[in-house]
């Protein structure tokens, strides 16, 4: 582990939201390396952010000489490698964690690959969808995703104040940003109580709204 965190991130990426909620979570300090994903065809396809992941995509987090890639790993490691820091992101019971993790899999593996820029590009692109259609896409999948999140979140006795339990997890961390592009696409969040009970408790953290893509260094209007 390095004193020098780097998080190569996008402000409106949803995988780097959750990652950035993580580390904040851990009371982490890290350098904001902003890439931008949309001007000029999308800096990750420049050679330099090309070697460093050939996914072309964001986040990217590099602890010293390690580089870890894919917004999960990048939490599971923060959890595993500075687990005596902040919050602990995992539950210390199997169960739970387990719980944690078929939460934070029903989002960023179920729900959001078919909503993220690429998709909603192509879609465009190869399709000639406009951009009502777009949104009605996104409306469609995140909808389908929340229907069955509502349930289990609203039908455990595991579910506490966060997803599991009373303190933030991995689960969390990858809720709010679901939710957060719910809201941008006008879904309808009245069929979904537990999910916006959660998500409220959480932005009354600092950790989670110092995330928003609205705050970030390289947000519209920043300045940067």
């Amino acid at each position: 582990m390095s004193d020098l965190i780097r998080l190569y991130s996008y402000w409106r990426s949803s995988a780097a939201f959750r990652v950035r909620i993580a580390l904040n979570l851990k009371g982490l300090k890290y350098d904001y390396v902003a890439v931008n994903l949309v001007e000029g065809g999308g800096q990750q396809r420049q050679p330099a952010f090309h070697k460093l992941n050939p996914q072309e995509l964001v986040p990217v987090l590099i602890d010293g000489e390690r580089v870890v890639r894919q917004s999960m790993a990048i939490m599971e490691y923060l959890a595993e490698v500075y687990h005596g820091a902040g919050y602990a992101l995992m539950p210390s019971n199997a169960r739970e964690r387990a719980r944690v993790r078929s939460i934070s899999q029903l989002v960023a593996c179920d729900i959001h690959p078919l909503n993220n820029t690429r998709v909603l590009g192509y879609l465009g692109e190869q399709f000639g969808a406009s951009q009502a259609q777009k949104e009605i896409w996104v409306r469609q999948w995140i909808g389908n995703g929340f229907v069955a999140l509502e349930e289990l979140l609203a039908t455990n006795p595991s579910t506490g104040e966060f997803c599991e339990g009373d303190e933030p997890t991995m689960a969390d961390c990858c809720l709010v940003p679901q939710v957060y592009n719910a809201r941008r696409f006008g879904l309808d969040m009245n069929p979904f109580p537990t999910i916006g009970r959660i998500h409220q408790r959480c932005l009354s953290m600092s950790q989670f709204g110092e995330a928003l893509p609205e705050n970030q260094p390289d947000a519209p209007g920043r300045g940067r």
